[in-house]
């Protein structure tokens, strides 16, 4: 059974920010997907490094103006857009004046990480998820890439999870690296508590979650691992096999020629947990 519509939440995307294997990632394989005739929406933080005029970024109205509670503050959902012409693809920008404007991907200019990092990798899956329910848009496929998308699996599998946007979407995760330590703060589990979350949810885990965490906590919430050759994690291919989730690659995505392979990819994780419907005669 093939996936018809498949929803990215991305950490970079080319050209937005600098060519790199995961800003490639990000740009690549929804291009893959939608070029084989599957239905897209792609997401990413609105990194302040983002010249906002040359990406010719505009503010989406309808979609902006939420308030999203975390640490018992308002922090106010922006949505903007902007398209990659030479792929046809539109993409999503998650803003917000306390967690991305004027500020770096995971660490500052002096390449010291934001404490908060784990405040805004809450922020940014909650601001994706809830703008997917103003769209009324019905994934079959998420594909979560990078630290920044890590809480995504979670929040879809327990609060979200009888929303009928995300009641029968499967995940797949790509990690972004190990060279970030993303320890979380003390607030950090009462952050993440949203709608029927007890906080259970993370007894499992450490009392500060590291990116190793972070990454095993994604991996507990999916249905699939897609690596690449810079981030073919070998202790996260072992722990996803060791859950019986399936691995995939790694894969040049630079490739054009792996992404029927990818899409392939796709398609077997959500066929998994599908039953094909009878041929009618």
């Amino acid at each position: 059974m093939k996936s018809k519509k498949v929803l990215f939440i991305t950490q970079e995307i080319n050209p937005y920010i600098d060519e790199s294997e995961v800003s490639l990632l990000g740009r690549r394989v929804p291009q893959f997907v939608q070029e084989r005739g599957r239905e897209i929406r792609t997401f990413m933080p609105k990194w302040g490094l983002i010249n906002e005029r040359r990406s010719q970024l505009h503010e989406v109205i309808r979609l902006s103006g939420m308030n999203l509670i975390i640490d018992g503050t308002d922090h106010l959902l922006i949505l903007k857009v902007a398209s990659i012409p030479s792929a046809r693809m539109q993409v999503y920008f998650i803003d917000n004046d306390d967690y991305f404007q004027k500020r770096l991907e995971a660490c500052d200019d002096k390449g010291v990480e934001y404490p908060d990092n784990g405040e805004r990798a809450i922020f940014y899956a909650r601001g994706v998820l809830e703008t997917v329910k103003k769209l009324r848009w019905v994934p079959d496929i998420i594909h979560c890439q990078g630290w920044i998308s890590t809480i995504a699996p979670l929040l879809i599998k327990t609060c979200y999870h009888e929303e009928p946007c995300f009641r029968d979407s499967r995940i797949i995760f790509t990690p972004s690296g190990n060279d970030l330590k993303l320890l979380t703060t003390d607030q950090f589990r009462a952050n993440i508590l949203f709608k029927n979350m007890t906080g259970h949810e993370l007894d499992n885990y450490p009392a500060n979650l590291s990116i190793r965490d972070l990454y095993h906590l994604a991996m507990d919430y999916s249905e699939g691992l897609l690596l690449t050759p810079g981030n073919n994690d070998e202790e996260l291919r072992q722990y996803s096999e060791e859950r019986g989730i399936p691995v995939f690659g790694p894969i040049d995505i630079t490739d054009r020629s792996n992404g029927a392979a990818v899409v392939d990819f796709i398609d077997a994780v959500w066929s998994e947990g599908k039953v094909e419907e009878p041929v009618k005669d």
